[in-house]
């Protein structure tokens, strides 16, 4: 989800890509949550969502919101996303729904949290090259460049099954302190986190850094990311039915 500007026109928009595999393989519905009016109404949203699901986007996070100055002014940001979204994983987070964050969205949740991000993954010496190649076509954008090894024993390689999977690489940020609760599930071979989770929330959490939208249905650890993700909102949903039923 992010601000685009189009033949002077401001649109929020959510590629498809993140759409289809919620609605295939989740199960879900998803519900497009305008940002730029500000968090006044974050409490009104929330009290018609089973979960939460923060996408990737071409923008950076306003670097104030963790302390830092800006070291790309060169990328675009969207700070009416980022004045939203901060609010928003708090409130998510009290009323126990559960979260699914991808790339920016895994970002988000670690500044919400008080942590910090490195502006220049390219720029530190012996960490790979996490960016795409915008003269490649999408789908070289998208293939898996590197493998990133799961924390042995956590739900998470459970989940995929796997000690380690290859994923796909766009971005040019990165997490370097994590924030307040917040715990690694899988690094890059450069010891980037690349995904996490809050073990201390009782709900499903998870975020991570690579793309699990992109042709989901031909990826089996996407699809069972997504299926988590989809049952803990059914779970969430179904407890709440039973508290209304209970007055």
């Amino acid at each position: 989800m992010g601000a685009q500007e189009r033949a002077g026109h401001d649109y929020q928009v959510m590629t498809k890509k993140y759409m289809r595999p919620l609605v295939e393989h989740a199960c879900c519905t998803p519900v497009l949550v305008p940002s730029c009016f500000g968090s006044d109404d974050i409490e009104q949203y929330l009290s018609m969502a089973d979960g939460i699901y923060l996408t990737g986007a071409g923008s950076n996070i306003d670097p104030a919101l963790y302390g830092q100055d800006n070291l790309t002014p060169e990328k675009t940001q969207d700070q009416d996303r980022d004045r939203f979204d901060l609010p928003l994983i708090h409130a998510a987070l009290g009323l126990g729904l559960p979260l699914f964050v991808i790339c920016r969205g895994m970002q988000e949740l670690n500044v919400a949290l008080g942590g910090d991000l490195h502006q220049k993954l390219y720029a530190i010496p012996d960490m790979l090259e996490h960016r795409e190649d915008y003269g490649a076509s999408v789908e070289q954008q998208y293939a898996d460049v590197h493998k990133v090894k799961i924390v042995p024993g956590t739900w998470f390689a459970g989940l995929m099954q796997a000690t380690e999977i290859s994923v796909n690489s766009l971005h040019g940020q990165g997490i370097k302190t994590l924030g307040c609760g917040l715990e690694a599930l899988a690094h890059a071979e450069d010891g980037l986190i690349e995904a996490l989770h809050l073990p201390h929330y009782k709900q499903f959490s998870l975020g991570v850094q690579w793309h699990p939208e992109w042709q989901a249905a031909h990826n089996p650890y996407s699809i069972r990311m997504f299926s988590a993700f989809g049952d803990a909102c059914r779970q969430r949903l179904a407890g709440s039915l039973q508290r209304q039923n209970k007055f």
